[in-house]
């Protein structure tokens, strides 16, 4: 979940390091540092805090660089500090290292390089990687370094720069992202796309086992053996402005409220006439017929998304479907086999619990079906069948329109499968098709009326506990909500079946205490109004949602927040804007850093 960046070329090298950092920022940023080779040898300067800190400490240090890499740091292994800090070298000061992922066996290798001599200075397992290149060095840098991946266990994406070589930098990947931006006479190595964006969009996207040298030049791909490798090159077709905030006070209420044209994204090509076409997942009818059951498997919001597929595929295809949350999934033994359908679901498509899930469930004989963002990330590539959410670059940490696209990407699966399997009558496919069609419209309609959120949340800002309450669906999206509005203001808060409130929960409930009642789920509309109802007999301050045209919920909550009507199965996915926009703006109104929120990064890309 750390940063990477690296340039050999003929510009100055420490703007365009400092520059790929700001990209990559959301990736962590508890500490920064750059290496960079000069004159007199390899100069690194690095700093506990955020990469301002770092940018004063080198003003005016650097200049006539050509070659150098960067770090910025989410902490695994060590607090955050400036000798734990990125980038790290070696005993003789010839090898420095940057590092993504978690090297499992480095308290073993730190012991042994201890013995062979070394001093190992920081916390962290990262620093046992300078050294052992420094170890195994005979003359040959990228010889060194594949003897160091045949010697480390875990994840790592890693970039190594010499003293003895510097016309090279040498990149390697395993489960950790690492993309290589060819320039005219430069080179780019990058954890991702945005860093090296304004600099080209021909990149080459690595996948496991594999290595890059970077020399001023040429770049030579091999395998961890040294057998070299032909590549296709991935042109990238974002905008520069696709990172910039837009004029908006913040990425995530800019990316709340690209979420109408997200939704657009996502259902264009994929709706023909009154039925779902999906040419990206190749599952005949026959195949579908195949599959017994349903395995759906995500982490944190994505988790939420799949549950809300759950309820869609089993009511819809009449499967049974069972919803993990990825990091547990191998470590029960899975029931997987040929006759499964694993549905693995991934902002990034580079999380490593879910990738670890991918690769077990196919181990055990399942077809994947990938729900992603990211083209060419490794869950992509590894899975059978891909569906991309096509949500755009999603930059803060919360996140807003990759959920709100999951929850799509949810509902065409689920109708396509339903399709395949001839389990919905033709008249509630159109039904269901044209009420899709009508979501990002009615997403906007709902962002215009974000003034009334914003006075509500100014209300409930001082608050330290909240409950979300739902019964079916409107439990998975209290979920989320309950999620956003702890990542990011740091309030405490629960969702809860509301049904369950009277086995417990309702000793918390006090009148200091907001409640938001999710009611549009029409066939459980009267018990959840009694939910609500036996909350506000303790006094509690009750926030309702519900569709416009209700004037029975407003008789028995303090506030409401109004729907566009649509379908109650596709609820979720207009229900989550008005709980982002209230985490939003509780969250500026409590003064809390919204794109950053303390001790969170956006891809958790270490198990």
């Amino acid at each position: 979940m750390c940063g990477i960046v690296g340039y050999i070329g003929k510009q100055e090298a420490v703007p365009i390091l400092i520059d790929g950092l700001k990209k990559l920022e959301y990736r962590g940023y508890d500490s920064a540092g750059i290496a960079v080779l000069t004159e007199q040898g390899i100069e690194v300067c690095k700093s506990l805090g955020r990469l301002s800190v770092l940018e004063k400490k080198i003003e005016g240090q650097f200049s006539n660089i050509r070659i150098g890499v960067g770090h910025t740091r989410w902490a695994t292994h060590g607090r955050p500090s400036d000798v734990n800090a990125h980038p790290h070298g070696d005993c003789s000061g010839n090898f420095v290292v940057v590092h993504n992922g978690i090297i499992e066996n480095y308290l073993e290798l730190k012991e042994w390089l201890t013995e062979q001599g070394h001093h190992i200075l920081s916390e962290t397992d990262t620093e046992v990687l300078p050294h052992l290149v420094e170890h195994f060095y005979q003359g040959n840098l990228e010889e060194a370094v594949r003897q160091v991946v045949e010697k480390v266990r875990g994840a790592f994406a890693m970039v190594v720069l010499s003293h003895h070589h510097p016309d090279k930098l040498v990149a390697v990947r395993k489960d950790s992202p690492l993309i290589i931006g060819l320039g005219e006479g430069e080179f780019f190595v990058a954890s991702d796309i945005p860093a090296i964006l304004k600099y080209t969009r021909k990149t080459y996207i690595l996948d496991d086992g594999e290595m890059a040298i970077l020399e001023t030049d040429a770049v030579t791909l091999t395998d961890f053996q040294g057998k070299p490798l032909t590549k296709e090159v991935y042109e990238v077709k974002w905008d520069v402005e696709a990172a910039e905030k837009g004029g908006y006070e913040h990425f995530m209420l800019k990316e709340i409220f690209e979420q109408p044209r997200a939704l657009r994204d996502t259902l264009m090509g994929r709706l023909e006439q009154d039925q779902v076409v999906l040419q990206e997942v190749d599952l005949t009818a026959e195949e579908v017929a195949h599959y017994q059951r349903v395995v759906i498997v995500a982490c944190g919001t994505a988790y939420h998304a799949g549950l809300v597929g759950k309820t869609l595929i089993e009511r819809w295809v009449r499967i049974p479907v069972e919803v993990d949350i990825a990091s547990e999934f191998r470590y029960r033994s899975p029931l997987i086999d040929p006759h499964t359908l694993l549905i693995v679901i991934s902002q990034s498509g580079e999380t490593a619990d879910t990738l670890a899930a991918l690769r077990e469930g196919k181990r055990r004989g399942a077809r994947v079906v990938a729900v992603t963002n990211v083209v060419g990330s490794t869950i992509a590539r590894e899975a059978h069948d891909v569906f991309y959410t096509w949500a755009g670059l999603e930059i803060a940490v919360a996140s807003t329109k990759a959920y709100i696209t999951q929850l799509t990407g949810m509902v065409v699966l689920a109708l396509f499968l339903a399709e395949a399997k001839q389990t919905l009558p033709t008249a509630k496919i159109k039904e269901i098709v044209t009420a899709l069609r009508q979501l990002p419209a009615q997403a906007q309609e709902i962002l215009d009326q974000a003034g009334i959120v914003k006075k509500l949340a100014g209300k409930f800002s001082g608050a330290e506990d909240a409950f979300f309450i739902g019964r079916g669906l409107d439990w998975a999206v209290a979920m989320e909500g309950a999620l956003k509005l702890k990542e990011i203001s740091y309030i405490h808060a629960e969702a809860y079946a509301a049904g369950e409130l009277k086995h417990g929960t309702l000793a918390l409930i006090t009148e200091q205490t907001p409640v938001i009642a999710l009611v549009t789920q029409h066939e459980v509309y009267e018990k959840t109004v009694s939910n609500i109802k036996e909350v506000k007999a303790r006094d509690a301050q009750v926030i309702g949602m519900t569709y416009y045209g209700d004037k029975e919920l407003a008789k028995v909550v303090d506030h409401v927040l109004y729907l566009p009507v649509t379908l109650s199965e596709l609820a979720p996915i207009l229900a989550v804007i008005p709980l982002q926009l209230l985490s939003y703006y509780v969250s500026v109104a409590r003064g809390c850093d919204v794109d950053k929120p303390r001790n969170l990064a956006k891809s958790v890309t270490v198990e």
